[in-house]
């Protein structure tokens, strides 16, 4: 019995409190949360630009130590024809007398941050042993910003 007249008190249909939230609470909040996400959103996503390009540096860094010690152990850097591949393995047509690779941890070379892959030229157009750079962004020469080159010059 007890339980009958608890149901019917808690549980009037005809009770003027609701549980539930309105249709303009509703709106409020996601006016609300539009607006943190404008606001927001700009910084997350340059952020994230600059992690890119800053990741990016460092393996440049780390391919340009890995050719020069391709070039302490062979007493020359990598062809263009042989490029960044020679660092992970030794060529079985013509191998390479000296070489002591793979000279990259994971035995392949890396594209950059954006998936694209590093150039590598020799002989350098910037007064250098070698070049290599990432095309940036859009995976082109030219541009500013994500878009831009990145270098082991700069």
């Amino acid at each position: 019995m007890q339980t009958t007249e608890y149901f019917t008190k808690h549980t009037n249909p005809h009770s003027r409190k609701s549980s539930g939230f309105t249709l303009i609470e509703i709106m409020i909040v996601m006016v609300i949360i539009a607006m943190l996400a404008a606001l927001v959103g700009p910084r997350v996503m340059g952020a994230l630009s600059s992690s890119k390009i800053k990741a990016t540096k460092i393996q440049l860094e780390t391919l340009s130590a890995s050719v020069e010690a391709f070039n302490l152990d062979t007493g020359r850097f990598p062809t263009q024809l042989e490029g960044l591949q020679v660092l992970v393995e030794n060529p079985e047509k013509t191998p390479i007398k000296n070489w002591r690779g793979p000279y990259l941890k994971k035995n392949k070379v890396p594209g950059d941050e954006w998936g694209n892959p590093f150039v590598y030229e020799i002989p350098s157009k910037h007064k250098m042993p070698f070049d290599i750079y990432s095309l940036g962004a859009d995976g082109k020469i030219g541009g500013t910003g994500d878009d831009a080159e990145l270098g082991n010059w700069d």
